[in-house]
Parts: structure tokens; C-alpha cells; sequence
């Protein structure tokens, strides 16, 4: 996957850093050339030296080629603003932003931008909307017999529920992961689009999980 961080502030560096060891591609953006530092030398990836929502400093990112846009500058107005132009104008698949005041998370997200709070738990929370689409093997226990896997929420059983794709002793959802907060649900907890799924299921019951999933 390729993805532009723009801002290189504790969050923007820890999402770039856990990304590229992820094995994806990642360009960054930051106005200040001394915040590159940050990422160390184990960072592998291109930098571009800017203001995020500037078009020529996107183009130079190549903005038109990636797949995810994740904005965490230290301002939720230009965060917002870079997130429209990357969903609104060059069409990027998967938007974030990094967002201070809460009272705002249902206003971006009405208009198709997803937002992270400022905890460290919001790195792994951005790693998650950027990259889940398919079934991701997460933990193992035992030898392998059982698995705790983690898939963005097919677009198929939105608005269906948790005991739809329950198999009582093979697969159980454990842990739904909404609006950066995440709970445990019961059998008939509404999935909602963008959901985040931790499901823990039986070996031999991975091939039934993935077509209740809609990805056999």
C-alpha cells in the first residue's frame, strides 16, 4: 500500500515508522526539514518538504498514485482541509485525520473523513483504518487451533448483526473497534460501516468465517 503522512509530529512520525515496518510504502510531508530527523535512519521512505495541503507539494508526493492520505499536523482546520482535497479532489481511497476537539468527529465524518484523537493508541487505531480491507491474522493460541482476526466490516453486512456471523464454539466476535473507541458487543449489536472487527474463530472454521465475511 502506498500512503502520505503529512505532519511529523509524535503521531505522524509513529504512524509513518509503523507503516514502512508494515512493509508499505510511505512519503512524508512537513513544512519544518529538521522534522525529518524524527524518523530516524531505519525510515526508508521519500520526503517532501511543504505545506500538506499546497497542490504542487501533493503532486510531488505523488498523491495521484497512493492509496491512503493520513493528515496529523498540529491544526485541525488544515488536517480537514488536507483531507478534502485528497478525498474530494485526487479521489484517495482512504482518508484520515488527525482531530483536537471531538465536539467536531461527527461533522468530518458526516462529509467521509475518518478522524484519530492524539493518544498513542490513535497510531494503531490509524494503522487499522488505512490497511484492514481483507481478513488480517492478528494472534494465535495454542498451536494455531484458534485465531483472532481483524477485518474492516464488509460493506455487505452493514446494518446486520453481530449474531449473523456468530457460530457458537467456531467464531465469535470479540471486540468491535468504532469511532476511536472500542467495546466488546453483544449478538445483536449493529454493525455500522467502517467497523473494525476483532473476531476470534477455530481453524477449521476460517473457510466458514470467510463466507459469512462475503471473501470466499
Amino acid at each position: 500500500m502506498k500512503v502520505i503522512v503529512v505532519g511529523l509530529g509524535r503521531m505522524g512520525t509513529g504512524i509513518a515508522l509503523n507503516l514502512t515496518k508494515k512493509g508499505h510504502q510511505v512519503t512524508v510531508i512537513d513544512s519544518n526539514p529538521d522534522a525529518f530527523k524524527n524518523l530516524g535512519k531505519e525510515f526508508s521512505g521519500n520526503k517532501v518538504t511543504g505545506i500538506g495541503f499546497d497542490r504542487d507539494v501533493l503532486n510531488k508526493a505523488r498523491i495521484d498514485q497512493v492509496d491512503a492520505v493520513v493528515s496529523c499536523t498540529a491544526s485541525d482546520e488544515a488536517n480537514v482541509v488536507i483531507a478534502r482535497i485528497a478525498k474530494n479532489i485526487y479521489r484517495v481511497p482512504r482518508v484520515v485525520a488527525r482531530l483536537y476537539d471531538s465536539n467536531k468527529a461527527d461533522l468530518y465524518r458526516r462529509i467521509g473523513i475518518q478522524t484519530i484523537s492524539t493518544t498513542a493508541w490513535g497510531i494503531e487505531r490509524a494503522t487499522e483504518l488505512l490497511m484492514y480491507h481483507q481478513m488480517d491474522s492478528v494472534f494465535e493460541i495454542g498451536n494455531g487451533n484458534v485465531n483472532i482476526v481483524r477485518i474492516e466490516v464488509p460493506p455487505l453486512l452493514v446494518g446486520h448483526t453481530v449474531k449473523e456471523i456468530t457460530a457458537i464454539g467456531e467464531i465469535q466476535v470479540s471486540g468491535v473497534s468504532r469511532s476511536n473507541k472500542t467495546f466488546i458487543p453483544t449478538t445483536g449489536t449493529v454493525f455500522e460501516a467502517e467497523d473494525i472487527l476483532h473476531i476470534t474463530v477455530i481453524a477449521s472454521a476460517v473457510d466458514k468465517l470467510k463466507s459469512m465475511l462475503g471473501l470466499a
